[in-house]
């Protein structure tokens, strides 16, 4: 069963009030761990900070979260670029692109982003490894996989993942580190998460970005390395953008 989410209270930039549902999501996320024996070590917290007033991530950050997550590429370009919240040259801070990507931004991404989780094609993939060395940075990378086969949601089909996987890896000379999902809006999460874990492990990956903030404890039981989190940090905020492949 999913279990609900924690501060599910209209948006607020209270740096007092991010600080408390931080915290209660850090500790949900240390004993759903505990639950099934992991250390809470083994879980990254990303932060969804797409659509979020400055205010509000500045007091994540000011709260210790140093890993971030943004839905598009020229959204997070305006958010970070610049030096705004420690970027560029902060080591201390993650950015991980977790919307879809058109291969126009491409070299905007890579030089933007140290993970970009949501490779889905081969197309995809040529032009990243151009865009790697033409920019002499490489970002880590993670396939997105469409575990619901939905016709409006971006991600490579389960069972094209393998091939998808090998092309990046052996084509494209891409780190490849893992695999990431959203599952089916109106399905049970669990199934589509043991999917992707099954599949990272028969392809050598240890990395499973999946679990949001309606399942994010769900994900951790079944192996989530990362759990991509903000309504139960942040707040409601408006409907974000399709995640459907341009």
């Amino acid at each position: 069963m999913t279990s609900s989410s924690p501060a599910l209270a209209s948006p607020s930039t209270d740096a007092a009030a991010i600080s408390d549902r931080l915290a209660v999501v850090r500790a949900r996320i240390a004993e759903a761990c505990r639950a099934v024996g992991r250390d809470p070590e083994t879980v990254v917290l990303t932060a969804v900070s797409k659509t979020q007033p400055p205010e509000a991530i500045a007091a994540m950050r000011a709260a210790g979260q140093r890993v971030f997550g943004e839905n598009r590429v020229q959204e997070a370009q305006g958010r970070w670029a610049e030096g705004l919240y420690g970027r560029p040259g902060g080591a201390e801070l993650e950015l991980r692109l977790i919307g879809p990507l058109q291969t126009n931004k491409a070299e905007d991404a890579v030089a933007l982003f140290d993970v970009i989780e949501t490779l889905d094609r081969e197309k995809l993939a040529r032009t990243l490894a151009e865009a790697a060395a033409k920019r002499g940075r490489s970002p880590r990378l993670l396939i997105q996989v469409n575990t619901g086969a939905e016709p409006q949601k971006a991600g490579v089909l389960p069972d094209a993942a393998e091939s998808l996987i090998a092309t990046a890896q052996k084509t494209y000379g891409l780190t490849v580190e893992g695999l990431m999902c959203i599952p089916p809006a109106d399905e049970p999460p669990e199934p589509h998460f043991r999917l992707l874990a099954r599949l990272a492990e028969d392809n050598g990956l240890s990395v499973l970005s999946m679990g949001m903030s309606g399942d994010y404890e769900t994900a951790i039981r079944c192996g989530a390395t990362h759990v991509r989190v903000g309504t139960a940090l942040f707040g409601e905020r408006k409907p974000s953008e399709t995640v459907s492949r341009p």
